[in-house]
């Protein structure tokens, strides 16, 4: 029998997911536990591993938006079993480990899914069309001659003799006189951000404070602490420690760690720090914020494991919902990347009401009892809306933080 694939419930707040690729093909044999499909939500990338092993039968193409509990492919137990997948006709299904449910309420209709609608849209005239069907040529690819770009009967001539001699090329797209050298869609977790970041900027007065810090005893501790690897269980990064250091003096500045909900100010009780993560891929890479949660009451050793543990997951389409939600401060550290000395105005990520940036530590001239002498310098940005924090508690918070990462053994003693 038949073992369904079916998009999973990540979050209480998931309705949807959008199948990215299939990472086996159809009538191809997958091993259980075998990474099947990425999916992606507005909040995460997950891979869905195989349930069973069985040869995979492909019901949703990537690309296409579906429910939660929708059954998207099925793995069948034999070659015969198959075979006789592929010649039933493709029906909406929803399902759990347990059963299949009926596929739309009647509340709820069935979107249809037109195929070839792409096609329809081309300019393209009817005998060239003809044409086209007859010796299947594809229309998207071809690059209409006629007034307006409309594909002519000549194009189609000149498409089937490119193919007879195999010199077919890919159709390079113009577009407002300028070449195309990729063409990304704005949907799921890019669309997210466009959307997030737009908002953010419209509701919020946001406000940028940015200055220095003399990291060189930050420097020394975090030596210390990487000569302590093998008793601490983890390896400590600059990030790990912006979220202890953080949490404190969030709970000494409790303004900082709060929202504006509707007409009223949530100054939070717990202190849950958000890290943004860059997302590697291609061109379309990502950022993903995932949640240390409680952060003022973890050492920092617990905090640096539960960090690299998100970013892991992360990176390789693990997290889950709940693991992104619930922040009320976030830190965005792009010295891992480099980029030597600079400032940014970092985008406040609603509904939370302040946001600190950290840029590379960098050798720079600095005046010590009238002497100028080279130091290791890292600046900050420090973002926070207005409307929640006025001047005096946010620069206030500022000198708590630089303080503490000017002497950070403050914390330990």
């Amino acid at each position: 029998m038949a073992v369904y694939i079916a998009v999973p419930k990540l979050g209480m707040t998931m309705n949807e997911a959008t199948i990215v690729s299939w990472l086996v093909g159809g009538g191809e044999w997958a091993e259980e536990h075998q990474a099947l499909l990425q999916i992606e939500t507005e909040k995460v990338n997950y891979t869905v591993e195989a349930r069973a092993g069985g040869f995979v039968h492909i019901l949703v193409e990537q690309g296409q938006k579906v429910r939660v509990g929708r059954v998207v492919g099925l793995l069948a137990e034999s070659k015969e079993e198959l075979e006789a997948l592929q010649r039933e006709p493709p029906r909406e299904m929803y399902g759990s480990d347990a059963e299949i449910q009926p596929p739309c309420a009647a509340e709820a209709p069935c979107r249809a899914e037109t195929a070839g609608a792409e096609r329809e849209h081309v300019r393209i005239s009817p005998v060239a069309r003809k044409m086209a069907e007859e010796h299947a040529i594809d229309i998207t690819r071809v690059s209409g001659s006629g007034p307006g770009g409309r594909i002519v009967r000549e194009d189609i001539e000149k498409a089937i003799e490119a193919r007879k001699q195999g010199t077919e090329t890919p159709r390079t797209e113009v577009y407002a006189g300028h070449r195309v050298k990729a063409t990304i869609p704005l949907k799921g977790m890019r669309a997210a951000i466009a959307e997030h970041m737009h908002r953010s900027l419209s509701v919020a007065a946001q406000l940028t404070t940015m200055g220095e810090i003399d990291a060189t005893e930050l420097i020394k501790l975090r030596n210390t602490l990487l000569e302590q690897e093998k008793s601490l269980g983890t390896r400590i990064s600059y990030t790990d420690i912006f979220v202890f250091i953080v949490a404190r003096a969030l709970k000494d500045n409790p303004i900082i760690n709060s929202s504006l909900m509707e007409n009223e100010i949530k100054v939070w009780e717990d202190i849950n720090v958000a890290v943004a993560v860059a997302l590697e891929a291609g061109l379309e890479g990502g950022l993903i914020v995932p949640v240390v949660r409680n952060a003022d009451r973890k050492p920092l050793p617990e905090i640096s494991r539960e960090v690299k543990s998100l970013v892991d997951k992360a990176r390789a389409g693990k997290l889950m919902p709940d693991d992104v939600s619930g922040g009320t401060f976030t830190i965005t550290n792009l010295g891992t990347v480099g980029g030597g000395w600079s400032f940014l105005t970092p985008i406040i990520n609603q509904p939370q009401s302040a946001i600190l940036g950290t840029g590379a530590i960098t050798e720079r001239a600095v005046v010590r009892r009238g002497q100028v002498v080279a130091r290791p310098v890292m600046t900050y940005s420090f973002t926070y809306d207005h409307r929640v924090i006025d001047g005096a508690p946010a620069e206030r918070f500022m000198v708590q933080v630089t303080r503490l990462l000017e002497n950070p053994m403050l914390l330990f003693v």
